[in-house]
């Protein structure tokens, strides 16, 4: 049987190939590293987002010889995941993945100015908005018997976080939602895990990296002793996303050059 079972497995079990997969905000940042990780292992990829598109998300899936859909819609509006889905369905044929990435942070520098104007937004995008699209999706997937919900939680969802209590109490929801979700959705055969990246260089950090204070604060603090770029992700997507994670589940996955150990 253990003999079998090694000659079975193969690097075919990292493939996406003919898969259909949602990538919240999948065209900026993070998110676009999530969105052409899975094209480039096969998958097609549907893109809701309410940031301006350049083009550039589609042209780098295209480049993969598949199909790319980028669409506006308002996740926090009433309605609006389920829309989502259905298009999905609708023009992909199907869907099989779920990344919630889209995500705000909104910061002061006083906690007693964080009020529910800066409270509500960001529990609206980052966990209402995440559970909306797991709940829409979750019929198609207990129906089909397979399918991967991929949450996007973040070192808050750890740790406590200054100058913004709602993004660390929405990074701490959404891991709570995994492993809620993880537990539902398991005995149908789907897996519900999330993906928590530590210090990256993108747009989002820009300010911090240019201040040689909070850059050398953040890398002192990595064992790697360096931020991380958007590759450094992709690989943990696509295993999330694969055949290869398919006992994986309510796991929340720190991809943070060290970060939590130090």
């Amino acid at each position: 049987m253990t003999e079998r079972l090694l000659r079975d497995f193969s690097l075919d079990f990292f493939s996406l190939q003919g898969k259909r997969a949602i990538v919240t905000g999948g065209n900026r940042g993070l998110g676009q590293g999530y969105a052409v990780a899975m094209a480039k292992a096969g998958a097609d990829i549907y893109i809701p987002t309410i940031v301006d598109d350049d083009g550039t998300t589609g042209e780098l899936v295209e480049a993969e010889g598949r199909r790319c859909i980028v669409d506006y819609a308002d996740l926090t509006a009433v309605g609006v995941p389920a829309d989502v889905v259905r298009a999905c369905v609708d023009t992909l044929g199907g869907v099989d993945i779920v990344v919630n990435n889209a995500g705000i942070g909104l910061n002061v520098d006083d906690v007693r100015d964080f009020d529910r104007s800066k409270w509500d937004p960001m529990v609206a995008v980052n966990l209402t908005a995440a559970f909306e699209m797991s709940h829409a999706v979750a019929p198609i997937f207990i129906e089909q018997g397979s399918g991967k919900i991929i949450n996007v939680c973040s070192m808050f969802s750890f740790l406590g976080g200054r100058r913004s209590p709602a993004y660390a109490a929405t990074k701490h929801g959404i891991a709570g939602l995994t492993k809620a979700y993880a537990d539902e959705l398991g005995p149908f055969g789907v897996q519900v895990n999330g993906i928590a990246p530590g210090y990256f260089a993108t747009e989002l950090t820009s300010e911090t990296r240019a201040d040689p204070e909070t850059d050398r604060a953040v890398i002192d603090h990595v064992p790697a002793g360096e931020w991380g770029q958007v590759q450094d992700l992709m690989g943990a997507c696509v295993f999330l996303a694969s055949r290869a994670a398919d006992y994986v589940n309510g796991h929340v996955l720190a991809v943070d050059g060290g970060y939590l150990v130090r």
